[in-house]
């Protein structure tokens, strides 16, 4: 997640903010069993599934803007 990010700036973020730091793990986990699933090794059923994506999304989104407000705020290109 945030692959387009230095990964420098993602892990101070991280390390400066909890919430953050709990976004991208949940966002990680997700990612994980999103791609049990699809690769088979895990069953799961359509809807539920669908609402895992979903909630994978939201939770981009949201690490995005603060990403994107940390830069913002620090004079960061």
């Amino acid at each position: 997640m945030l692959e387009e990010f230095p990964q420098e700036l993602i892990k101070k973020i991280r390390q400066e903010n909890p919430h953050f730091d709990k976004i991208v793990e949940k966002h990680e986990e997700l990612k994980r069993i999103v791609k049990e699933v699809e690769e088979g090794r895990e069953h799961m059923e359509d809807l539920e599934l669908e609402k895992l994506k979903v909630e994978k999304l939201r939770l981009k989104d949201e690490a995005y803007a603060i990403v994107t407000r940390y830069k913002k705020e620090h004079n960061i290109e």
